[in-house]
């Protein structure tokens, strides 16, 4: 085998392992749309709250969280209240996910607006006449009926202002992450009025723990009229992202957490990013909806604030006809190996109770897709093995004549049917797999916190164990640049045995770059997260049980 293209491989490989983790950004084909000619929203007609002062102060959650009277909620899988102070949606906690792997203190996702790490969600009507009364942030509603918010029992909330007009809100909560809010808007007066409505997202900072891997989009999201819109916080900080839409959907994303708004079905409506000392998500209806005298306008729109499980994600996007909303879930440009990736790791899950199972059963059947296509490289490969000592000889004969060497080592490979490059074959082809399965251990939260066997509690974090401690038996911690655990050790001894089966290069220089790389490959990979390295490591020994096999089947006959 032409040692050459071998390392040429394993080189390529490596650099867009690195680059892909470390520099790659899909480009986005967002269309910043002119909305100059297309807005038909009055001048002064907007989304309230931002242009508005608010101080923050410095209290504790909990003091914020008492400061206003509330109607709490929950299901099986959220808990929370929503202040009456506005009819925020701005307490909001996970019941079933903790912040650490060991421990019991859970995800908090929504907090009050007037403390530092405020997010919370609003929705209501405005409108362009400036001298109606509508509810705003500062507005105090009244609860009628039932007091607490449940998947069995909505809530009603009502204020009436002093022109004779009443604003009513009916909320109801799903059995997971779903809030659906009617809202109704009662004249009692014989003027007409027009309204708009809208919903926003208000996040106060950037949150804390943001992972900044380009692989993963976190902030600003939306599909508006089947086009993904990516926007990340400082770009937001820049420059304002608007765009007129017919259908679609957007919210904030974080890397495992997202908080969505559906606008009312069938209308058109304008989406804003902006930044003013907040950050804001937000939609607006562009047509005005007449309230005629003694009249009722009545509004319905979707609140989803979910954990990104694959399953309730793509159960909303279908009962809901929610426009590609399963792409709140980045599974990158690689969708279509990614996520039917993720379908088949589940699937064994589901048969064998473990992920890492499941990943080690995942790459059973990429290796026997892959088979025909390993099999023809690794003949090829035993051949090239075979043909060694022939190519030495010929080196050796035709070491003043470059050009006769070429052309007797060109037609030795046709003799002997050899393809040179074939060998780089199996590698090249993994690369995208290996691509998708970092992107399905690193986005699912499906995969958080889910365990293998011994010392492997997170199948979605590295390694903990390390080479430089001798894997915990000395009674030391190690600096994090130096966590080499057991598996990537397991990886980097299986790719050494491996390279020994493949034929060694005859150039002195090449053989000691090539003897380098499972060490190089071992220190890349070894922050990896874990099941990444056990595939990794499991394909390595597959790989090796069948091109022993081949190459004991192998024989190339050459005369000297």
């Amino acid at each position: 085998m032409d040692s050459k293209n071998v390392i040429a491989a394993i080189a390529l490989s490596s650099a867009v392992i690195v680059l892909y983790s470390l520099f790659f950004v899909p480009e986005q084909t967002t269309t910043k749309q002119n909305l100059a000619e297309k807005n038909k929203i009055e001048q002064n007609t907007d989304t309230p709250s931002l242009v508005e002062k608010e101080t923050l102060v410095q209290i504790s959650r909990d003091e914020a969280l008492n400061q206003n009277k509330r109607v709490q909620f929950e299901n099986q899988s959220i808990i929370g209240s929503i202040s009456l102070k506005g009819a925020a949606i701005d307490d909001l906690t996970f019941k079933n996910y903790n912040t650490e792997l060991e421990g019991d203190e859970k995800i908090i996702l929504l907090s009050p607006r007037n403390i530092e790490d405020g997010y919370l969600i609003e929705s209501g009507f405005v409108t362009s006449d400036k001298n109606i009364d509508i509810p705003n942030a500062e507005t105090i509603w009244s609860l009628k009926g039932k007091n607490k918010l449940t998947n069995q029992s909505p809530i009603q909330l009502s204020w009436t202002n002093n022109q004779g007009i009443t604003f009513e809100k009916e909320i109801f909560l799903d059995d997971n992450f779903l809030f659906t809010i009617k809202q109704k808007i009662i004249n009692s007066t014989n003027n007409k009025y027009d309204f708009y409505s809208y919903g926003q997202i208000i996040r106060n900072k950037i949150p804390e723990g943001l992972s900044n891997f380009y692989i993963l989009h976190e902030g600003p999201i939306a599909t508006l009229d089947d086009e993904l819109i990516e926007e990340d916080y400082d770009d937001i900080q820049e420059k304002k992202f608007s765009q007129t839409s017919q259908k679609g959907w957007l919210g904030v994303g974080d890397k495992y957490w997202i908080t969505s708004l559906i606008p009312p079905g069938g209308k058109e409506f304008k989406t804003t990013f902006d930044y003013k000392k907040k950050f804001r998500a937000n939609f607006i209806t562009t047509e005005p909806i007449e309230l005629s005298q003694n009249g009722t306008i009545k509004e319905e729109l979707q609140i989803i604030v979910a954990a990104k499980r694959v399953d309730v994600i793509d159960g909303y996007a279908e009962t809901l006809k929610i426009d590609k909303f399963d792409l709140v879930i980045d599974w990158g440009f690689l969708y279509f190996i990614t996520k039917p990736l993720f379908f088949g790791i589940d699937y064994f899950f589901k048969l064998l109770g473990n992920y890492g199972l499941a990943i080690i059963a995942i790459t059973i059947c990429i290796r026997l897709a892959f088979f025909p296509l390993a099999n023809f490289s690794f003949r090829s490969m035993a051949k090239m093995k075979a043909l060694q000592p022939e190519m030495v000889r010929l080196k050796e004969l035709h070491k003043d004549d470059k050009m006769k060497l070429q052309q007797e080592m060109m037609a030795l490979y046709k003799k002997e049917k050899v393809n040179p490059m074939s060998g780089c074959l199996p590698i090249l082809v993994q690369i995208p797999v290996f691509f998708a399965l970092y992107k399905v251990l690193f986005v699912t939260i499906e995969m958080r916190h889910m365990p293998f066997y011994g010392w492997i509690h997170d199948l979605s974090a590295k390694d903990p164990t390390s080479i430089f401690n001798l894997f915990g038996l000395l009674p030391y911690d190690v600096p994090s640049f130096l966590v080499i655990g057991v598996w990537p050790v397991l990886m980097g001894v299986s790719m050494w045995v491996q390279q020994k089966l493949n034929p060694a290069p005859t150039d002195a220089m090449q053989a000691k770059i090539f003897m380098f790389f499972p060490l190089f490959l071992t220190v890349i990979l070894a922050p990896f997260p874990s099941g990444l390295v056990i595939y990794w490591t499991v394909n390595n020994i597959l790989t090796m049980a069948q091109q022993l096999f081949i190459m004991k089947r192998t024989t190339v006959k050459t005369v000297t």
